[in-house]
């Protein structure tokens, strides 16, 4: 009897635990646990990998996997925030244009346009005072006035620069400003080269070197660049055309690197 006893009770425990097992649900406490636990396996991954790269041993591929996909994943978003930033830009820059309704305005405007440009590429400060975001409206607006009055700024400038402030993108003032330049060479046909040379070249010079690049490519208006690089030794580089596809180099240093691709030893 006490064996039967027995044996019937280990029958009724083992039920009653396979029923508390059947009836209790994964709550909350146990999702958060598995979290938090995946959380805690993934930081350990990424700091594994992270040593044995420091410590010039090879992770696995899986690892390395894991770790080129988050860096896509980051390169991605960065895409998207420069596209949308240069969207913005041209937006912007493509409503100016259009405001400007006759030439006389266009090419006012494209003057107060590279006077800013000008004027905040001489005074860093100014850039970080536009991209200041605790700085209220009405002090930048006044900084943007005496500049206007200074400059003798056109009043679709004037306007256009205060709209910037009101909706919060005057601090991409630079960006709209090179999308402008873009839109105003297309509208009347001028065509942009930068000019690299050794040293600083003569107004002469400089009209000569514009004249052939007209004839070069039959552009109405020619807008040079000059830079300087006394890495070049001599003479200059010419870039022009869509994204400097063209392409002309009379340095010294293309010169010498010609030869010595040229040379043939035996």
């Amino acid at each position: 009897r006490s064996g039967r006893r027995v044996g019937r009770d280990h029958t009724r425990r083992s039920r009653s635990t396979k029923k508390k097992n059947r009836t209790k649900p994964a709550g909350c406490h146990e999702l958060a646990l598995c979290t938090r636990t995946l959380n805690n396996m993934a930081a350990l991954t990424s700091s594994a990998v992270a040593m044995r790269v420091c410590a010039g041993a090879k992770p696995s591929c899986r690892a390395l996997k894991s770790v080129k996909t988050v860096k896509a994943a980051s390169h991605r978003r960065g895409a998207l925030v420069v596209s949308a930033a240069s969207a913005v830009a041209t937006g912007y820059a493509s409503a100016l244009s259009e405001a400007c309704g006759d030439k006389a305005a266009l090419e006012s405007v494209h003057a107060d346009m590279e006077t800013i440009t000008a004027y905040m590429a001489a005074n860093p400060a100014v850039g970080a005072f536009l991209k200041n975001p605790t700085m209220e409206g009405k002090v930048v607006k006044d900084v943007l006035s005496k500049l206007g009055d200074e400059a003798d700024f056109h009043p679709f400038t004037r306007n256009f620069l205060n709209l910037l402030v009101d909706k919060k993108r005057i601090n991409s003032i630079l960006s709209i400003a090179e999308e402008f330049e873009n839109l105003y060479c297309e509208s009347t046909d001028t065509q942009v080269a930068t000019v690299t040379s050794a040293v600083k070249l003569e107004n002469e010079q400089q009209f000569l070197i514009a004249k052939k690049i007209q004839e070069m490519t039959g552009a109405k208006n020619i807008k040079l660049k000059p830079e300087v690089d006394p890495s070049l030794l001599g003479g200059f580089v010419i870039s022009y055309g869509k994204d400097r596809s063209g392409f002309i180099d009379m340095s010294v240093a293309g010169q010498v690197k010609t030869l010595k691709t040229d040379v043939v030893i035996v």
